[in-house]
């Protein structure tokens, strides 16, 4: 059949692809500091869009534009095996961390690692294109270059809708991790992202003397309350195990000393490692909000925007990725990494179709571990060429699983009396 040559590639000893991208280290190194220099928000990432599409169609593929920002490209033959997703947006950060590619445009910057994701899926595309020219792959390689991940609810409720996951059996997705070694990957069965939820109450009364709360709502007061016992009360209605967190960002109200205001505002966010309880409390929010401020009389008014679940890893799709990396990257490349209270729109994907998300170690060995989200953001780019072995590695994987699970049925049928 057409495609035992290229899978036969996964029966070889030591790793496979590493020694088919060394033509492509310089060009990818390269490619992420264009991408680092001209960094572009949620949905507006057209510059980047049009950078990806020129690249995979000067290698002969056919790549296909979402309705705004974003693509993907289609590698290989037949039914689809997997899809393979990588964010491409920025974020409203200032850098500061003094390379000479750092962001042209003052206070936006690539901190979160995207501009790393898609420069390893770019590699994954032309890896997968020059195998597949080799030896057809009998199965069909995703490959999504999605908008808007630091955007709620994110762009992967976009592309979904425009028929991203159709026919697609299963999901993989890296995401860098400044705290694991470059050379390795940390992974997790089970929920590894949060949900996150953005809260939202203004409260509003008379407002009045200090010196005569009795006579008027003390919104204060009730503010206080709400801010200590609602997130309390929530610990106590959902089963603990959940990691149900509601946390403040933002508290506003009052201008004097000696007057109470007739307005106030709390912001925050409502995180939680559990999909069913993170319904759950989204149910109850409304409830308890009412019953913790109405013995002081406020109105309540209560913004609950739903954010995204929790990112929940599969067993098989992680074993997938795991016996990936061991081959591309030797036995102790695979490290198990905490659950993260940081909320990842993949998730998404993955209440559509079984997968996985594994964390790209981008810390230099010995070196600082630096934080994601900050200006001095500053990744190892090794970890570039070992993304796109582990990510390569897997697709083929994921095609060889497709092809087996084709054959077993196949089998069975013709067996069936």
């Amino acid at each position: 059949m057409a495609e035992k040559p290229a899978l036969a590639l996964l029966d070889e000893s030591g790793p496979v692809i590493g020694t088919r991208i060394k033509h492509l280290t310089e060009e990818l190194r390269q490619f992420r500091r264009i991408v680092h220099q001209n960094p572009e928000l949620s949905f507006k990432e057209h510059h980047t869009t049009e950078r990806i599409i020129a690249r995979l169609q000067i290698a002969g593929m056919s790549p296909q534009r979402y309705k705004n920002t974003g693509c993907y490209v289609d590698i290989g033959e037949g039914a689809i095996a997997a899809a393979l997703r990588a964010d491409i947006d920025a974020l409203p950060i200032n850098e500061y961390t003094g390379l000479d590619y750092s962001s042209t445009r003052p206070g936006i910057m690539h901190a979160c690692g995207h501009d790393i994701h898609q420069t390893v899926m770019l590699g994954v595309a032309l890896t997968l294109w020059e195998i597949h020219q080799q030896s057809p792959l009998a199965r069909t390689i995703r490959i999504i270059f999605q908008p808007a991940e630091e955007q709620l609810p994110g762009g992967a409720v976009e592309v979904i809708a425009q028929n991203a996951l159709e026919g697609v059996p299963r999901a993989f997705a890296l995401h860098c991790e400044p705290k694991v070694d470059v050379g390795k990957i940390g992974t997790r069965i089970g929920p590894i992202t949060s949900a996150s939820d953005t809260i939202k109450i203004r409260l509003t009364g008379r407002g009045g003397h200090t010196s005569r709360p009795h006579l008027t709502e003390d919104l204060i007061y009730a503010m206080n309350q709400i801010a200590i016992n609602v997130p309390a009360v929530l610990s106590r209605r959902i089963d603990v195990r959940s990691g149900v967190l509601l946390a403040w960002g933002q508290i506003q109200a009052g201008v004097a000393p000696n007057a109470i205001p007739a307005e106030g505002y709390l912001a925050g966010t409502m995180r939680c490692l559990d999909a069913q309880a993170w319904y759950q409390a989204g149910e109850i929010l409304d409830e308890v909000v009412e019953q913790v401020a109405a013995p002081y009389g406020v109105t309540v008014e209560l913004e609950h925007i739903k954010g995204v679940p929790p990112v929940v890893n599969t067993e098989d799709e992680t074993t997938m990725v795991e016996n990936a990396a061991r081959a591309e990257l030797g036995e102790d490349s695979v490290v198990l990494v905490e659950q993260s209270m940081g909320g990842e729109d993949f998730a998404w994907m993955l209440q559509k179709v079984p997968g996985t998300m594994i964390r790209l170690g981008t810390r230099t060995p010995g070196g600082i571990t630096y934080d994601l989200h900050r200006g001095d953001y500053n990744p190892d780019e090794r970890a570039i060429g070992y993304g796109v072995q582990v990510m390569a590695s897997t697709a083929l994987r994921a095609v060889r699983w497709e092809i087996a699970k084709r054959s077993a049925e196949q089998f069975r049928t013709s067996n069936t009396y």
